[in-house]
C-alpha cells in the first residue's frame, strides 16, 4: 500500500507541475490587465509604472519561477481587480461552490442509482423505456438552457423559488452556509437540479448497463439456483459489483462539477468560484484565473487518489491482491 501511495503521490506532483506551467503560460495571453486597470487617458509612463508594480515587465521565466515559489508557500498572488489575496477570494467563494456540488452529487446518486436498478431489472419494460427516453433529454440539453427553463417555470411563472443568489446565510466563523435557513435551502434547489441533471443521467445509464452485465454472470445464476433471497442477490451481490465504475465516474464527476459549475453559477448568479472565474475572464484578472485552474487541478488529483483507495473497500479481490 505504501508503494502504491508513493507512486500515486509522485504522479500527483508531476500533474500539478504540468498544471502550474499551463496555468501560467495560458493566461498570459488572455489580455493585458494594465489596459483594464489604468484610468482612461493614462499616459505611457503611468502604464509602465503599473506594469512594473505588477511585475509584468520582468522576463517570462523569472515571472514563472516567482509564481511557483509563491504557490509553494500558499501565496497565489493578489487579484488585479479586487486588490485582495487570491487565496482569501477563493476561500470566501469556496463554501458556495462546495454546497452546490455536494447537494447536486447526493441528488444524482440518490435518484440515479435506484432508477438504474429499476431499468436493469426489467430492461424491456414500459417504465424502463420511459426512464431511458427521458434521460436522453437530460444528457443532451445544455446546462444553461435547463437553468433558464427552470427559472422561467418555478421562479417567474409559479414564483415558488428564487431565481438567483444564496438567500440568507448563517456565519459559523469558518463557513457561511445556507443549509440552516429556509431561504438558503430554497435557493439551492434550482441550481442543484441544473447541475445534477447530467450526472444523474450518466449514473443511471451506467448502473443499468453494469447491473445487466452482472445479472447475466454465472455466480448470479448460481445464487438463484441456491435459493438465496432476491434482495440479497440484487442488493449485495449484483449492485456491489456494479458500483465499481460508478465510484470512478462519480469521483471524476465531482471534480468536473466543481470545474464546470461556471455556467450554472453564472445563470443563477450563485456567488461561488465559478462566478468569480467568469468575472476574472472579462477583466482579465490573471492571478485569479491561474489560481482557479491550480485549485481545480489539485481537486482532480486528490479525488482520483481517494477513488483508488475506495476500490479496496468495495472490491474484496483488490484487498486480497
Amino acid at each position: 500500500m505504501i508503494r502504491v501511495l508513493s507512486v500515486r503521490l509522485l504522479q500527483a506532483i508531476l500533474v500539478m507541475a504540468a498544471v502550474t506551467a499551463i496555468a501560467f503560460i495560458m493566461f498570459r495571453f488572455v489580455g493585458d490587465p494594465v489596459a483594464t486597470m489604468v484610468r482612461e487617458g493614462a499616459s505611457q509612463a503611468e502604464k509602465d509604472a503599473l506594469r512594473t508594480t505588477l511585475g509584468l515587465d520582468r522576463p517570462l521565466l523569472v515571472q514563472f519561477l516567482g509564481f511557483v515559489g509563491r504557490a509553494l508557500h500558499g501565496d497565489l498572488g493578489t487579484s488585479f481587480r479586487y486588490q485582495e489575496s487570491v487565496v482569501n477570494l477563493l476561500l470566501t467563494r469556496l463554501p458556495a461552490t462546495l454546497e452546490l456540488v455536494v447537494v447536486a452529487t447526493v441528488m444524482s446518486l440518490a435518484i440515479g442509482i435506484p432508477l438504474g436498478i429499476v431499468c436493469a431489472l426489467r430492461p424491456n419494460g414500459f417504465l424502463s423505456r420511459l426512464i431511458q427516453s427521458l434521460s436522453l433529454v437530460g444528457i443532451s440539453m445544455p446546462t444553461f438552457v435547463t437553468g433558464l427553463l427552470l427559472i422561467l417555470i418555478f421562479a417567474v411563472n409559479l414564483r415558488w423559488l428564487p431565481s438567483s443568489g444564496r438567500g440568507d446565510l448563517v456565519d459559523l466563523g469558518f463557513w457561511k452556509t445556507g443549509f440552516l435557513t429556509a431561504s438558503g435551502l430554497k435557493s439551492l434547489i434550482l441550481p442543484s437540479i441544473t447541475l445534477a441533471l447530467f450526472q444523474l443521467t450518466l449514473i443511471m445509464r451506467l448502473v443499468r448497463s453494469e447491473m445487466i452485465d452482472v445479472l447475466s454472470s454465472d455466480y448470479i445464476r448460481f445464487a438463484f439456483a441456491r435459493g438465496l433471497p432476491r434482495t440479497y442477490i440484487y442488493g449485495r451481490l449484483a449492485l456491489r459489483n456494479a458500483l465499481m465504475p460508478v465510484v470512478t465516474v462519480t469521483g471524476l464527476q465531482i471534480g468536473q462539477l466543481i470545474a464546470f459549475a461556471i455556467v450554472t453559477e453564472t445563470v443563477f448568479q450563485w456567488p461561488g468560484m465559478g462566478l468569480l472565474f467568469t468575472n476574472a475572464v472579462s477583466y482579465p484578472d490573471i492571478p485569479v484565473l491561474a489560481a482557479y485552474l491550480l485549485f481545480v487541478g489539485f481537486l482532480f488529483v486528490l479525488i482520483n487518489m481517494l477513488v483508488d483507495m475506495l476500490y479496496a473497500f468495495i472490491d474484496p479481490r483488490l484487498r486480497t491482491r
